[in-house]
């Protein structure tokens, strides 16, 4: 009896200071999209001339993964709220706590809106180009800027936020980054290893 009541505990130890497997999925995953998005996204503004054919290509397939990190996104978040994450350390400070869930509030926005955006400028162009999920589904236009009166202003103006959330995503990965590694190295409590499992605090 003592043994099975241990073995319980420790599930239910092991349940409250890690994330589900799903929820570990999806976090990485996403993550992975994201940082080949801004890749790609600098590599198509900055790079590529433009009208080369390699630039047009990777504009359909930035679109496409876009749409994926959406609906990657959307499902994260209902899990996300329907499954209590661990606890953070009891050791953590509140501003340091506040901070935490204030980043994740940010980062849920940002895989959310930079991808509508999108959206949105593309179905505002006036250039009209079609876009093929993978070369292989159409994508519809979204309808709420159907008659604008500017669409050209209204697709510079789409642009400039989407690019501006971009950057503003990659300064919060580096932020998200450097605290992740600071709680392994420096406090030496679990929450990098919550999400690497494979990882042991020392």
């Amino acid at each position: 009896m003592t043994n099975a009541s241990s073995s319980s505990d420790a599930i239910l130890s092991h349940s409250q200071h890690s994330y589900s497997k799903v929820a570990i999925f999806f976090h990485w995953l996403i993550a992975i999209l994201i940082i080949g998005q801004l890749a790609g996204g600098l590599i198509m503004v900055r790079v590529l001339s433009k009208g080369s054919s390699l630039k047009f290509e990777l504009y359909q397939y930035h679109k496409s993964f876009g749409i994926l990190i959406l609906s990657l996104s959307v499902l994260r978040l209902i899990w996300r709220l329907t499954h209590r994450p661990p606890a953070l350390p009891l050791t953590m400070p509140g501003w340091e706590k506040t901070l935490a869930s204030m980043t994740h509030f940010i980062f849920y926005f940002f895989m959310l809106a930079i991808p509508l955006i999108g959206w949105a400028m593309v179905s505002v162009s006036p250039l009209g180009i079609s876009t093929y999920l993978f070369e292989i589904v159409r994508l519809p236009h979204l309808p709420f800027w159907e008659g604008a009166s500017d669409p050209a202003a209204l697709e510079k103006q789409f642009k400039f936020i989407h690019e501006y959330l971009a950057f503003a995503t990659i300064a919060l990965l580096v932020l998200h980054i450097a605290a992740a590694l600071k709680h392994h190295f420096h406090d030496r409590d679990d929450v990098l290893t919550r999400m690497l499992p494979f990882l042991r605090t020392r």
